[in-house]
């Protein structure tokens, strides 16, 4: 039993490994798919944003919970439907979603920024921000990764962000993920939207080594 998990564990190694000229692919990724939902994000609320990675981590799933951390958010996640397959994960608390939806909203329709809770309007123009930002984050990983990358209609919850990162990858067969995490943030206002990745790994890799560096 043990010879096999080796065996298991030394062939996921081998599907892992990667020209070390390529892992600039990597930020290029976070990047790329940072600054498209930034930009989109500028133009839909006319709020100057901007992305900003923190880490690129390969790690634990237990320990990604605790990164994030059990306060109530409001999160965002889709699943791709095609390579690399996985998930994606928007953050933001509710501050944060009133603000954007304000911004898109403008003088148009019904907003309350110190209100409690949030208006038919506000709900709508939340939900259309988040399928901008997360078609947007997929379109900048499909421009690296040269190839297209299909994706679910986007979920919506709100509660603690490790429960939301439990039901997303705590059953993965694998103990690890790779995590891009990266926040895009308006330069004018508090507003703060936390992305996670948690692509499957040799799939990544496998669309990683097709390109050419």
């Amino acid at each position: 039993m043990w010879q096999a998990r080796q065996v298991s564990a030394t062939r996921t190694l081998m599907s892992l490994m990667i020209d070390i000229r390529k892992l600039g692919l990597f930020n290029q990724m976070a990047k790329e798919g940072g600054n498209t939902v930034a930009n989109h994000l500028s133009q839909m609320t006319g709020m100057e944003t901007e992305m900003e990675i923190t880490k690129i981590n390969f790690i634990d799933i237990p320990d990604i919970k605790t990164h994030v951390g059990d306060e109530k958010q409001i999160g965002i996640s889709i699943e791709m439907v095609e390579k690399p397959h996985g998930h994606i994960l928007f953050l933001f608390n509710a501050r944060s979603a009133k603000d954007l939806a304000h911004g898109m909203i403008g003088d148009m329709g019904e907003t309350d920024p110190n209100a409690n809770g949030f208006t038919d309007m506000e709900r709508s123009a939340i939900q259309e921000i988040g399928n901008i930002m997360t078609s947007g984050f997929i379109d900048g990983w499909a421009n690296v990764l040269e190839t297209t990358i299909d994706i679910s209609t986007p979920n919506f919850t709100f509660g603690p962000g490790s429960g939301m990162v439990d039901q997303l990858v705590g059953g993965r067969d694998n103990e690890m993920a790779l995590m891009f995490d990266s926040r895009v943030h308006a330069l004018d206002s508090d507003i703060n939207v936390k992305v996670y990745t948690f692509p499957e790994l040799e799939e990544l890799v496998d669309l990683m080594q097709r390109i050419e560096v």
